[in-house]
């Protein structure tokens, strides 16, 4: 789609909705037309996480937006604050969690785009249409 959207609203696409969170995919090749990442947001419930994990051959970064948590890569644990990017290369186990009492929200960028489609074909994975809340 070379001819995608150029200003996306949350409320135009569809969100993904697990136990722990959910996401919102506002650029990937079927929105934008892009072709060399997807980007999205993140929210972490609080208590939750993902648990260890990782993307094959796709490069990650995650900016925090608000909220606070818990970030390891390769084994490296951190704390995870507004303002905190991170960096996971390809192949790289990593997991976030959230450690704070409010929703922890992120921005994911994937490069190339690709795992944002592979979340809709999990088990715990409910897809809302654009436009409808998640109920928690």
């Amino acid at each position: 789609m070379a001819n995608g959207k150029r200003f996306v609203s949350p409320a135009e696409v569809e969100t993904q909705v697990f136990d722990w969170g959910s996401l919102k995919w506002l650029s990937e090749p079927k929105t934008t037309g892009a072709v060399r990442f997807s980007t999205g947001v993140v929210i972490l419930e609080p208590g939750k996480g993902h648990s260890n994990h990782n993307h094959p051959g796709v490069e990650e970064i995650l900016y925090c937006i608000s909220g606070e948590g818990e970030q390891v890569v390769a084994g490296e644990k951190r704390p995870l604050v507004p303002g905190m990017l991170i960096h996971i290369p390809p192949d790289v186990f990593h997991e976030t969690y959230n450690t704070g009492w409010e929703q922890l929200k992120l921005l994911a960028v994937y490069s190339p785009p690709g795992p944002e489609t592979e979340f809709t074909r999990l088990p715990d994975c409910k897809v809302l249409p654009a436009g409808q809340l998640p109920v928690r």
